[in-house]
C-alpha cells in the first residue's frame, strides 16, 4: 500500500457511521487505500443504542432486496445477523397481513424474505464486519464541518474535535451519509452549485413503539402487519416483528388527531382500537420489557442531486441524506443497501476516474426512485398531506393498485407480483406486465378469508380464542 505521503494514496472519508455509511465504505474498500468513517457521536461496543437514530426504537424490517445487497457488499452478515438471534421470516408464508382489501394468504411457495431484529442488532453486525477490515478507521465525537475543494472537485473535509480543534483531511471521495441532518445543499450552494431542487410530503403519522417479551420462542413466529385503511375512516396501523432474544418488536401508528402517545396504558388501548384485535390479543399474553418511545418525523424528503447539471467529482451522497422515507414503509435499510451496491458497481465498472461520482450519483437514484414512487404514491392519498397532491393519474393509478391488492388475497401471481416490487426487487412498472394487468382484470381466484390465517401454535398462544383455520396455500 502506498504511504499516505505518496501522490497515488487514496483515501475515502464517510460523513456518519450509520448503516448507510458503513455500507458505502464497504463499497469503495476495493478502490482506496484508507477509508475514514467520520462519527459525530460515540459508537456503542456492542449491539445497544446509537446516539442520533431516534427511529431505532421503532421497528424495522430489512426487506429481501436490501439483505441480497448487504450480502453483496459484506458476505457472511446475513448468516451472522441469524446466528445473533435475527429471524429470517419468508414472504408471504409467515406474514400474517390485513390489508385494506381484507386478509392476505400464506403462501407455501414463499418468493422473498425479510430479515427481522432490533436495528442496534443490525447496525452492530454490519459495523463489526466492516470494521475487520484494516483499511477502515472510526473517528468518533468528531464533525466535518465543510467540504475541500471547489465545484469541479471535492478534495477532502474539515474536521472539528469535540474539543473545538479543526483540520483539514484530504480525500479523492467523500460520501455524505449523516442522514436527515446532512449539510450537503449547503455545502454545495458555498462552492457555487445552485438548483438543488428537493421534495417533501408529509403524512403527519406519528408512531408509538414498545418491546415484549414473546410468551413463546419466536423462531418460526410471522409477521403481524394490520394495516390502515383511511378511504373507510380506519387510519390506525400497528404490527409485530419477531426479534433477537425472543422478544416482540411493537409499532403503533396513527395520523394527527388520532395518534398514539408515550403512555404504557394507552398503548395497549389503542392496540386494541386497530381495525382487528390481533395485536392487542397477542399483547395480552406477553410481557412489556420497555417503555413507550414515540417519534412524529415521518416524513418523506428528497435531494434529486442526480437533476444538478454540475457535479463535483469524489462527492456522492446516500441514504437519508439524499431521501428519507416513511418508516412506515420499512425501505430505508434495503434502499440503503442497494445505493451502496450501486455505488460499488459504478466504481468496479470505471474506478475512480473522472465522472465517476456522477455515474454513480445518477445510479444510485433508481432504488432511491423505485421505494420513493412506493411511499409517495401512497402518502399523498392520505387526507392529511402536506406536500404534493394526487392528480387524475395518481387516483387512477391507486384504483388500480387497491383491485391488484384486493386479487392478491386470492391469487399467487398477483401477491408475487405485488411482493416483488415491495421487496425492492422489481420495479413498480413491473405491476402492469399484461400477465398481471390479466390477473388484476380477474380479480382473486379463491374466496377471501374472513379472519387471521394462524396456525395451530399461533392460535395457541391467544387461547384458544381464535377459530380461524390456518391457511397456508400452494399457487
Amino acid at each position: 500500500m502506498s504511504e499516505p505521503s505518496s501522490p497515488a494514496f487514496r483515501r475515502a472519508v464517510i460523513i456518519g457511521g450509520s448503516l448507510a455509511g458503513m455500507l458505502a465504505a464497504a463499497a469503495v474498500s476495493d478502490h482506496v487505500d484508507a477509508i475514514e468513517i467520520i462519527e459525530a457521536h460515540e459508537l456503542p461496543s456492542g449491539p445497544a443504542a446509537r446516539a442520533g437514530v431516534p427511529q431505532a426504537a421503532h421497528f424495522h424490517t430489512l426487506l429481501s432486496g436490501g439483505a441480497e445487497a448487504i450480502e453483496q457488499l459484506l458476505p457472511g452478515s446475513i448468516a451472522e445477523m441469524i446466528d445473533s438471534g435475527a429471524n429470517r421470516v419468508p414472504v408471504t408464508t409467515d406474514m400474517v397481513m390485513y390489508s385494506p382489501e381484507g386478509w392476505y394468504r400464506r403462501w407455501q411457495n414463499a418468493t422473498h424474505h425479510q430479515i427481522t431484529a432490533s436495528r442496534d442488532l443490525t447496525d452492530w453486525v454490519v459495523r463489526q464486519r466492516l470494521l475487520k477490515n484494516t483499511k477502515v478507521t472510526m473517528r468518533q465525537r468528531t464533525r466535518v464541518i465543510d467540504l475541500l475543494g471547489d465545484r469541479h472537485r471535492v478534495t477532502g473535509v474539515r474536521l472539528r474535535s469535540s474539543s473545538g480543534e479543526e483540520n483539514e483531511m484530504t480525500a479523492q471521495l467523500v460520501i455524505d451519509a449523516s442522514g436527515r441532518s446532512t449539510r450537503t445543499p449547503h455545502w454545495l450552494k458555498d462552492l457555487g452549485i445552485a438548483g438543488l431542487s428537493e421534495a417533501r410530503v408529509d403524512s403527519g403519522l406519528s408512531y408509538a413503539s414498545r418491546v415484549y417479551q414473546a410468551p413463546v420462542s419466536t423462531r418460526g413466529w410471522p409477521i403481524v402487519n394490520l394495516q390502515a385503511d383511511f378511504r373507510n375512516g380506519q387510519p390506525r396501523a400497528g404490527g409485530i416483528i419477531p426479534i433477537e432474544r425472543d422478544r416482540w418488536h411493537v409499532s403503533l401508528v396513527g395520523p394527527p388527531g388520532t395518534e398514539p402517545g408515550r403512555d404504557t396504558e394507552a398503548f395497549e388501548r389503542y392496540a386494541r382500537e386497530l381495525r382487528h384485535p390481533l395485536v392487542a390479543d397477542l399483547l395480552a399474553h406477553a410481557k412489556p420489557l420497555t417503555d413507550v418511545a414515540v417519534t412524529r418525523t415521518t416524513a418523506n424528503r428528497r435531494y434529486f442531486y442526480e437533476r444538478l447539471r454540475a457535479w463535483p467529482d469524489g462527492l456522492m451522497v446516500v441514504g437519508d441524506a439524499v431521501t428519507a422515507f416513511n418508516p412506515v414503509y420499512g425501505q430505508g435499510m434495503a434502499v440503503a443497501a442497494r445505493s451502496a451496491l450501486a455505488i460499488q458497481q459504478a466504481l468496479s465498472a470505471q474506478g475512480l476516474e473522472h465522472g465517476v461520482a456522477r455515474k454513480a450519483q445518477r445510479a444510485l437514484s433508481r432504488p432511491v426512485g423505485a421505494a420513493w414512487s412506493l411511499s409517495v404514491g401512497t402518502d399523498i392519498h392520505r387526507p392529511d398531506i402536506e406536500g404534493q397532491r394526487p392528480h387524475l393519474g395518481d387516483r387512477i393509478l391507486q384504483r388500480y393498485v387497491s383491485r391488484l391488492s384486493r386479487t392478491a388475497t386470492g391469487s399467487h401471481l398477483a401477491a408475487t407480483a405485488l411482493t416483488d416490487v415491495l421487496m425492492l426487487q422489481a420495479p413498480p412498472a413491473s405491476l402492469v406486465k399484461p400477465k398481471v394487468l390479466l390477473a388484476a382484470l380477474r380479480g382473486p381466484r379463491r374466496p377471501q378469508l374472513d379472519g387471521p390465517p394462524l396456525s395451530p401454535a399461533e392460535r395457541g398462544v391467544l387461547g384458544g380464542s381464535y377459530l380461524t383455520a390456518a391457511v397456508v396455500d400452494g399457487e
